[in-house]
Protein backbone atom coordinates (compact mmCIF):
# COMPACT_ATOMS: atom_id res chain seq x y z
CA UNK A 1 0.00 0.00 0.00
CA UNK A 2 2.80 2.43 0.89
CA UNK A 3 4.54 1.84 -2.45
CA UNK A 4 1.26 2.55 -4.29
CA UNK A 5 0.93 5.87 -2.43
CA UNK A 6 4.52 6.80 -3.31
CA UNK A 7 3.88 5.91 -6.94
CA UNK A 8 0.74 8.03 -6.94
CA UNK A 9 2.66 10.99 -5.49
CA UNK A 10 5.37 10.63 -8.13
CA UNK A 11 2.75 10.61 -10.89
CA UNK A 12 1.08 13.65 -9.31
CA UNK A 13 4.32 15.58 -9.48
CA UNK A 14 4.69 14.48 -13.12
CA UNK A 15 1.21 15.80 -13.99
CA UNK A 16 1.83 19.09 -12.22
CA UNK A 17 5.25 19.27 -13.86
CA UNK A 18 3.61 19.05 -17.29
CA UNK A 19 1.90 22.38 -16.62
CA UNK A 20 5.20 24.17 -17.14
CA UNK A 21 5.57 22.61 -20.59
CA UNK A 22 2.26 23.91 -21.94
CA UNK A 23 2.09 26.82 -24.30
CA UNK A 24 -0.12 29.54 -22.81
CA UNK A 25 -1.96 31.65 -25.36
CA UNK A 26 -4.77 32.85 -23.09
CA UNK A 27 -2.49 34.92 -20.88
CA UNK A 28 -0.56 34.07 -17.75
CA UNK A 29 -2.83 35.58 -15.12
CA UNK A 30 -5.35 33.37 -13.36
CA UNK A 31 -8.44 34.97 -11.92
CA UNK A 32 -8.12 33.32 -8.51
CA UNK A 33 -6.89 34.25 -5.08
CA UNK A 34 -4.45 31.35 -5.20
CA UNK A 35 -2.81 29.11 -7.80
CA UNK A 36 -5.34 26.36 -8.44
CA UNK A 37 -4.18 23.53 -10.72
CA UNK A 38 -7.22 23.50 -13.00
CA UNK A 39 -7.23 27.29 -13.35
CA UNK A 40 -3.68 27.12 -14.70
CA UNK A 41 -4.53 24.19 -16.99
CA UNK A 42 -7.43 26.17 -18.46
CA UNK A 43 -4.98 28.85 -19.67
CA UNK A 44 -3.05 26.34 -21.78
CA UNK A 45 -3.61 26.09 -25.52
CA UNK A 46 -2.39 22.54 -26.02
CA UNK A 47 -4.08 19.25 -25.34
CA UNK A 48 -4.84 19.19 -21.61
CA UNK A 49 -6.91 16.01 -21.56
CA UNK A 50 -4.26 14.13 -19.61
CA UNK A 51 -4.21 16.76 -16.88
CA UNK A 52 -8.02 16.88 -16.80
CA UNK A 53 -8.43 13.12 -16.58
CA UNK A 54 -5.52 12.69 -14.22
CA UNK A 55 -6.72 15.49 -11.95
CA UNK A 56 -10.22 14.06 -11.59
CA UNK A 57 -8.86 10.53 -11.15
CA UNK A 58 -6.52 11.59 -8.34
CA UNK A 59 -9.25 13.66 -6.68
CA UNK A 60 -11.74 10.78 -6.86
CA UNK A 61 -9.14 8.29 -5.65
CA UNK A 62 -8.35 10.43 -2.63
CA UNK A 63 -12.01 11.04 -1.80
CA UNK A 64 -12.95 7.38 -2.26
CA UNK A 65 -9.95 6.20 -0.22
CA UNK A 66 -10.73 8.68 2.56
CA UNK A 67 -14.40 7.76 2.61
CA UNK A 68 -13.53 4.06 2.61
CA UNK A 69 -11.37 4.56 5.72
CA UNK A 70 -14.07 6.70 7.36
CA UNK A 71 -16.73 4.06 6.69
CA UNK A 72 -14.46 1.33 7.97
CA UNK A 73 -13.73 3.37 11.09
CA UNK A 74 -17.42 3.98 11.67
CA UNK A 75 -18.16 0.27 11.44
CA UNK A 76 -15.77 -0.28 14.35
CA UNK A 77 -17.08 2.78 16.22
CA UNK A 78 -20.72 1.70 15.85
CA UNK A 79 -19.92 -1.81 17.03
CA UNK A 80 -18.33 -0.31 20.15
CA UNK A 81 -21.20 2.15 20.67
CA UNK A 82 -23.84 -0.56 20.50
CA UNK A 83 -21.98 -2.45 23.22
CA UNK A 84 -22.23 0.48 25.65
CA UNK A 85 -24.39 -0.31 28.64
CA UNK A 86 -26.34 2.91 29.10
CA UNK A 87 -28.69 4.59 26.67
CA UNK A 88 -27.26 8.00 27.61
CA UNK A 89 -23.71 6.94 26.73
CA UNK A 90 -24.91 5.64 23.35
CA UNK A 91 -26.77 8.91 22.70
CA UNK A 92 -23.66 10.94 23.53
CA UNK A 93 -21.48 8.79 21.27
CA UNK A 94 -23.96 9.09 18.39
CA UNK A 95 -24.00 12.87 18.84
CA UNK A 96 -20.24 12.96 18.37
CA UNK A 97 -20.52 10.76 15.30
CA UNK A 98 -23.17 13.01 13.74
CA UNK A 99 -20.99 16.08 14.29
CA UNK A 100 -18.03 14.35 12.71
CA UNK A 101 -20.06 13.25 9.68
CA UNK A 102 -21.30 16.84 9.33
CA UNK A 103 -17.71 18.10 9.34
CA UNK A 104 -16.71 15.51 6.73
CA UNK A 105 -19.61 16.52 4.49
CA UNK A 106 -18.80 20.21 4.98
CA UNK A 107 -15.28 19.50 3.71
CA UNK A 108 -15.85 17.04 0.88
CA UNK A 109 -19.02 18.42 -0.70
CA UNK A 110 -17.51 21.76 -1.82
CA UNK A 111 -14.26 20.07 -2.92
CA UNK A 112 -16.10 17.60 -5.14
CA UNK A 113 -18.42 20.29 -6.55
CA UNK A 114 -15.50 22.59 -7.40
CA UNK A 115 -13.50 19.78 -8.99
CA UNK A 116 -16.44 18.61 -11.10
CA UNK A 117 -17.35 22.19 -12.05
CA UNK A 118 -13.94 22.72 -13.65
CA UNK A 119 -14.40 19.69 -15.85
CA UNK A 120 -18.12 19.70 -16.59
CA UNK A 121 -19.07 23.37 -16.67
CA UNK A 122 -16.13 24.60 -18.71
CA UNK A 123 -18.20 27.35 -20.30
CA UNK A 124 -19.51 28.69 -17.00
CA UNK A 125 -18.66 32.29 -16.21
CA UNK A 126 -15.24 32.68 -14.57
CA UNK A 127 -16.73 34.17 -11.42
CA UNK A 128 -18.67 30.91 -10.87
CA UNK A 129 -15.42 28.94 -10.78
CA UNK A 130 -13.81 31.53 -8.53
CA UNK A 131 -16.80 31.46 -6.20
CA UNK A 132 -16.71 27.67 -5.86
CA UNK A 133 -12.92 27.58 -5.46
CA UNK A 134 -13.04 30.14 -2.67
CA UNK A 135 -16.12 28.49 -1.18
CA UNK A 136 -14.38 25.16 -0.72
CA UNK A 137 -11.47 26.88 1.02
CA UNK A 138 -13.57 29.05 3.31
CA UNK A 139 -16.73 27.05 4.00
CA UNK A 140 -15.32 24.10 6.01
CA UNK A 141 -13.37 26.19 8.54
CA UNK A 142 -16.34 28.53 8.92
CA UNK A 143 -18.88 25.80 9.67
CA UNK A 144 -16.68 23.54 11.81
CA UNK A 145 -17.10 25.71 14.94
CA UNK A 146 -20.83 25.79 14.29
CA UNK A 147 -21.06 22.04 13.78
CA UNK A 148 -19.14 21.24 16.96
CA UNK A 149 -20.42 24.27 18.90
CA UNK A 150 -24.07 23.28 18.52
CA UNK A 151 -23.31 20.22 20.65
CA UNK A 152 -22.09 22.36 23.54
CA UNK A 153 -25.09 23.32 25.67
CA UNK A 154 -23.58 26.62 26.87
CA UNK A 155 -22.84 27.80 23.33
CA UNK A 156 -26.20 26.58 22.05
CA UNK A 157 -28.08 28.39 24.85
CA UNK A 158 -26.25 31.67 24.23
CA UNK A 159 -26.80 31.57 20.47
CA UNK A 160 -30.46 30.72 20.90
CA UNK A 161 -30.70 33.53 23.44
CA UNK A 162 -29.38 35.98 20.86
CA UNK A 163 -32.03 34.96 18.36
CA UNK A 164 -34.90 34.44 20.78
CA UNK A 165 -34.07 37.58 22.81
CA UNK A 166 -33.96 35.66 26.06
CA UNK A 167 -31.71 36.63 28.91
CA UNK A 168 -29.31 33.67 29.06
CA UNK A 169 -27.23 33.54 32.20
CA UNK A 170 -23.61 32.54 31.75
CA UNK A 171 -22.32 29.77 33.80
Amino acid sequence: MFSEILELLQESYAAVGRIGRFHYCRGTVIAHCYCEHMAVVRLACGDTRFNNIYGIAVALFIVVLDLLFVILSYIFILRAVFQLASQEARYKAFGTCVSHIGAILAFYTPVVISSVMHRVARRAAPHVHILFANFYLLFPPMVNPIIYGVKTKQIRDRVLGLFLRKDVKGG
